[in-house]
């Protein structure tokens, strides 16, 4: 589909210079433009770029002043970069607007399908589960029986929604997904072997929350685990039953909460950090890369290493570790030479 650039900055509301006629049918890095490509320059060490980019369209800040010819049409604007991003933004909504319902999609007759929703072939929606209004179920996802997904929710290819799951509204659930898998629990016996602790509780996932894919949340032996209003989860975490996670927290790849561990709100927690069972971290806090987390942390911290402690002071601790080698030798002289006056 192409646009001209007249089109384009009448939806950013931005104004042009060069030719408002110009067409543009896909976006592209300013350093690979080519023609009828649209992009942008927020960051000034790309600069030199826009003198000889093939896009026939760049955005730009008001304040942007040229030092050369430019070939490209401007569009010119106060945010470049949030320009670009509610751009990317329309264009994904275009790509992915898919309505109806496939007849290679199976219904339950008892399940409750809102308006303008799309459910693709060979997805499976269970007895008595509720999708909303504007909802997109991709091909192959399983929604089970009495589970509710909100308004505007997108499921895509391969989402796994177990039983009596709860999914609010504006929320992106990626490939691979699965929500409201037995949490592990097991009894140990007196033979050594393992007795299964039912899980019967549930996923109470709240609205705008997006969760990478492969990414899984077990329910909840009895209650629910709780992900709160505007969390993101990257690829690949896991959340264990009975956790809660606050409001606009964030989660990156490879991260794991233990059962019942309570994350507060607005947390950044980076890759690969571990958090142990049936601890309390506060709000605003943040938990660096590779971290094991053993204990509890109040708001406004920032904590990084295995075990988790004080950011300053572990950086300060791994200075000392690069340094243990010199220490050693240092102490070993010392101890001689106390050992010799002593003997003296």
């Amino acid at each position: 589909m192409k646009f001209s650039t007249k089109q384009i900055a009448t939806i950013l509301n931005g104004t042009i210079e060069g030719d408002e006629n110009a067409q543009v049918w896909k976006l592209c890095k300013i350093e690979e433009g080519e023609e009828g490509g649209l992009s942008f320059l927020a960051n000034t060490k790309y600069t030199n770029y826009i003198y000889d980019t093939k896009a026939s369209a760049v955005i730009v800040s008001n304040e942007f002043v040229a030092e050369h010819p430019i070939h490209a049409t401007l569009i010119r604007v106060k945010d470049p970069y949030l320009a670009f991003a509610n751009l990317l933004k329309t264009y994904n909504e275009m790509q992915l607007d898919k309505k109806g319902i496939d007849p290679l999609a199976f219904i339950s007759p008892t399940a409750t399908i809102g308006e303008n929703c799309y459910i693709g072939p060979f997805a499976f929606i269970g007895e008595n589960a509720k999708i909303g209004n504007n909802s997109k179920i991709y091909p192959q996802t399983y929604i089970g029986d009495n589970s509710v997904v909100g308004d505007n929710t997108t499921l895509f290819s391969g989402v796994k929604v177990y039983q009596n799951i709860q999914i609010g509204s504006r929320c992106i659930l990626h490939s691979g997904v699965v929500v409201g898998g037995d949490g592990f629990g097991f009894a140990p016996t007196p033979d050594g072997s393992y007795q299964k602790i039912d899980q019967i509780g549930n996923v109470v996932i709240e609205d705008d929350v997006e969760i990478g894919a492969n990414t899984t949340i077990d329910r909840a032996t009895l209650g629910s685990t709780v992900i709160h209003k505007g969390v993101k989860l990257d690829n690949l975490c896991q959340i264990a039953h009975n956790v809660t996670v606050g409001s606009n927290t964030v989660m990156a790849s490879q991260s794991g909460i233990a059962g019942s561990g309570k994350i507060g709100c607005n947390c950044i927690i980076a890759g690969q950090v571990g958090i142990v069972g049936h601890i309390e971290i506060g709000n605003h806090v943040t938990i660096a890369a590779q971290s094991g987390v053993t204990r509890n942390y109040p708001d406004n911290v920032t904590i990084l290493g295995t075990p988790a402690t004080d950011a300053i002071k572990q950086r300060k601790n791994y200075v000392y570790q690069r340094n243990l080698e010199q220490l050693y030798k240092r102490v070993d002289e010392l101890e001689k030479l106390t050992q010799k006056l002593l003997s003296e």
